[in-house]
């Protein structure tokens, strides 16, 4: 079994082009069944300053193709998004 805090110190690669997207900041879980939906991330943008509030990025579980022992590579993730699209998730 695997925790968050392990899923935490994991980070997160896109498959397709390599790029860093950073670290699981939280999980969205099914309350009905029990599972995992997506994980979020925290997508802090070089602007927003020292105080800045970050995005976060909503990563649908179906999107993950590995989880290795020290990186999550998922599929190419479009911009970030707090809510995306329900069909996204099935």
């Amino acid at each position: 079994m695997i925790t968050l805090s392990d899923l935490q110190i994991k980070e997160v690669i896109v498959i397709n082009d390599g790029r860093r997207l950073g670290h699981i900041a939280d999980l969205e879980i099914d309350g009905n069944i029990g599972k995992i939906t997506a994980l979020v991330l925290d997508i802090k943008e070089k602007k927003s300053g020292f105080f800045g509030k970050a995005d976060e990025l909503i990563i649908p579980w179906s999107y993950i193709e590995v989880i290795g022992s020290d990186v999550i590579l998922v599929r190419e993730v479009n911009s970030p998004s707090l809510y995306p699209d329900q069909q996204l998730l099935e």
